[in-house]
């Protein structure tokens, strides 16, 4: 096992696992080249893959405390994918170990009525992590160019005049999407957003365990399956976004679904590594501080000595 394990550390260099599935300059991209059952030639059990994670988790957990106590960086996580990829599960197991108080989960479900009164960007600006914090997207702005572009009725309810809706919608939401995160990275926050890229194949097994069994029945969602006719559509829409929104300060990261051991070791990863590079660090106690502390532990040694 421990000849394995190593086989991640060492032999197959981290960086170079994280850089085959980063996205950064969209020109030329095609998901198509990516294979949702990669797994690097990695071949490893499930307790094997366990004990991985947990080491990744583990490195995780003391980055993000560096992360809350510096507050200099704050942490955007988009994840992205179609049902049954494994958000979710992902979201529990990559970041089972961190501290809650300094990170939260927002769900995008479709927009309020509230919502669908400002621009698209408006909700998710409300949901951004403070600096010190993890914010995790699940599902983001990024379904106003997914969902909303398969189904382009849905662009027709949401409040906007006739005359902004024309055939330059979705470049302008691209746009819009590009400088919005721009101008994140420019104010501290760094963005990782993870398409899981499931095949159709594996879809169909995950929807027929949900159907046969049944601790697992409560999952299935009977519009799930509806969407799943929409394959070809979705796999477009996520070749147009990654292809139109991956540049250096907000790369995508495509990241193999069918392996869900892959995904969260991946995941964890990637977050573990780009947090270890921006050289986080407690803050440095000055010498005030320290004469301080030194007034503050003489008098509470001194209790001591009243109770004697």
């Amino acid at each position: 096992m421990e000849d394995r394990l190593s086989c991640w550390a060492v032999s197959m260099d981290k960086a170079e696992i994280i850089d085959r599935f980063r996205v950064e300059d969209g020109d030329g991209f095609r998901l198509k080249r990516f294979d949702p059952a990669d797994t690097c030639g990695l071949d490893i059990d499930k307790s094997e893959a366990k004990d991985l994670l947990q080491d990744g988790v583990g490195r995780l957990r003391d980055l993000q405390e560096r992360l809350y106590a510096e507050r200099r960086w704050s942490v955007l996580i988009v994840l992205q994918a179609i049902d049954t990829a494994g958000k979710d599960s992902t979201i529990e197991h990559v970041m089972s170990g961190v501290n809650p108080q300094g990170c939260e989960v927002t769900s995008f479900k479709a927009p309020s009525s509230l919502e669908l009164r400002h621009d698209f960007l408006w909700r998710a600006a409300r949901a951004l992590p403070e600096r010190g914090e993890i914010g995790i997207f699940n599902r983001s702005y990024y379904e106003e160019v997914l969902v909303v572009r398969v189904h382009e009725d849905l662009l027709r309810k949401q409040g906007l005049s006739p005359k902004l809706i024309g055939k330059d919608i979705w470049q302008e939401r691209y746009e819009s999407i590009r400088d919005f995160e721009k101008h994140l990275a420019r104010n501290g926050t760094v963005i990782l957003k993870f398409f899981l890229n499931l095949s159709k194949d594996e879809q169909r097994k995950r929807f027929l365990a949900r159907i046969d069994e049944p601790d697992k029945n409560w999952k299935f969602e009977p519009a799930d399956l509806a969407e799943r006719k929409h394959w070809d559509d979705y796999q477009k829409a996520y070749q147009a976004m990654i292809a139109h929104t991956a540049t250096k300060h907000a790369p995508w990261y495509v990241v193999p679904a069918d392996n869900k051991w892959f995904t969260r070791l991946f995941v964890a990863e990637t977050i573990a590594e780009t947090l270890d590079g921006l050289a986080l660090d407690f803050p440095k106690v000055d010498d005030e501080a320290r004469k301080a502390m030194a007034r503050a532990r003489k008098e509470l040694l001194a209790e001591d000595d009243k109770k004697g």
